[in-house]
Order: structure tokens, then sequence, then C-alpha cells
């Protein structure tokens, strides 16, 4: 076995490979300009979620929910989904889920009422960019639910339904997922075509974004405690390494050398 310096030197050069390795991901060049938060990765209008690995080995929900999913865009057709309209006995707004609420246990399964389900992070400028047109869908389709998840807070969904990246937006009837929303450009007008399209509702026509909203419309920054510790601990083994070297040794008065 090594010596303790040996060792010491070892970690400290797979922090500072790790740490290079960090930085060259954080460097990436977005196709628009994005200010990125916390090292994560943004590129084609979404943003990769820190669970990637994981959410990438787990695609589908489960084997009942795979064939209802219809991947689609805003793309005229017939109505797939019949969407009951829901009773109107509170405020229509946005309802963001916190981490210990369930989102199967809101929709319902054995309701026909639809809903559009947001996934996102707070970190993620698209999904802030995203989030006043959300917070508007409640006025102009009244009828149906709007909901909005921390893809970060509910991992186990994201994995479900996979969430790779974020936004990700799904439209349920009761708590079957029946199609996802695919395209890159996320206004009210193309959120509104999707669900016109896909439920057959009519949307109100006031149109005006809110500017103010449930979801929030600025990203929050985030500090990489990981990339800090890394510095901490490469700075302090470096003087470590410094104050034990043969040349600062020789010029300390009285030092006596041991065989």
């Amino acid at each position: 076995m090594g010596s303790a310096p040996d060792r010491l030197r070892g970690v400290a050069v797979w922090l500072i490979i790790a740490g290079l390795v960090r930085l060259s991901d954080g460097g990436a060049v977005d196709p628009e300009p994005v200010e990125q938060v916390s090292g994560e990765a943004c590129a084609e209008g979404r943003c990769e979620t820190e669970t990637e690995p994981l959410l990438s080995a787990v695609l589908h929900s489960d084997p009942g929910d795979t064939p209802s999913l219809n991947l689609t865009g805003t793309e005229s057709r017939s109505p797939g989904v019949t969407c009951d309209r829901r009773s109107i006995t509170e405020r229509v707004t946005v309802q963001i889920l916190n981490a210990s609420q369930d989102l199967m246990v809101l929709l319902n399964a054995s309701s026909t009422e639809c809903s559009l389900v947001l996934f996102y992070t707070t970190w993620c400028q698209f999904s802030a960019n995203l989030a006043p047109h959300f917070n508007t869908l409640p006025r102009v389709f009244p009828s149906m639910h709007f909901v909005a998840l921390d893809a970060s807070q509910h991992s186990s969904l994201s994995t479900r339904f996979g969430t790779v990246a974020v936004p990700n937006i799904l439209l349920f009837q009761g708590a079957k997922p029946m199609a996802r929303f695919n395209q890159t450009d996320r206004t009210l007008e193309t959120l509104s075509s999707f669900i016109t399209n896909q439920t057959g509702l009519e949307a109100s026509p006031d149109q005006t974004v809110l500017e103010e909203g449930p979801l929030p419309a600025v990203p929050v920054r985030g500090i990489d405690w990981l990339f800090v510790f890394s510095v901490l601990f490469l700075s302090g083994f470096g003087l470590y390494a410094l104050l034990c070297s043969d040349s600062v040794l020789r010029i300390v008065p009285d030092h006596v050398h041991q065989d």
C-alpha cells in the first residue's frame, strides 16, 4: 500500500480530472443565448435533469400506460380524447404540486376530465420562459385542469413518464397519459392549438399572456456544492503538499531530518 501523501495525491488527481470534466460540460455552446444555472446542460430548447442516467434507462410508464401515450405535436387532426368539462367551483389557476403530493391521486383514475401536466425545474431557463404562457392556460381553457410539478422533487414520476429533459408537457385523461407536447416553440398559441387538436375544446378569445402567476418566470440560481468542495479540497491539499515539500523543509531553520 502507498503512503498517505501518495493516496492524497491520487485523490487530488481524480478531483482535478472531475473538475475539468465538469467545467468542460458547463462550457458547451447553446443554440440560443440562455444563461445556464448550476452547470446543468441546456440545448435544443430543453434542460437535461440531474437524474438523466436513471431516467434514460426507464423511458416508459407501466405497460398499461405505454400504448395510450400518443407522441404528437400541434398538427391538425380529429380529436382523440373526449374530455368531460370540470365543474368550476374555485379560482381557475395552475396547481403546483409540492414534494409530498401524489399526482396520481390528484388526477383521479376514475375521472374522465382532462389535465395538462408540466414537468419543470426551477433552474431551467426554458421552463422559466414557458411559465407565463402556461400560467395563462387555465383562463383560456377553464374546463381543464393544469398541474405543474418540479421534476427534481418527483423523480419517480419523471422516470415513469420518461422525463429526461424539461420542460415536458403531457395531456392526461384521468390518470392516463394520452399525448405529449413535442414542439420547441412553447407559446400560448402553440399550446392552445395542441389542446384543441387533441380534445376538441375551443380556446377562450382572451389570449393575453399573464405576466404573473404560480409558476416562476425567472430561473433560480443554485450552488454547485460538489464543485465548491472540490476547490476547497484541492486548495487544502496544495497547501499541505507545499508545506511538506523538500524545498520548504530546507529553508526551515533547525530542522532535524529523521531516517
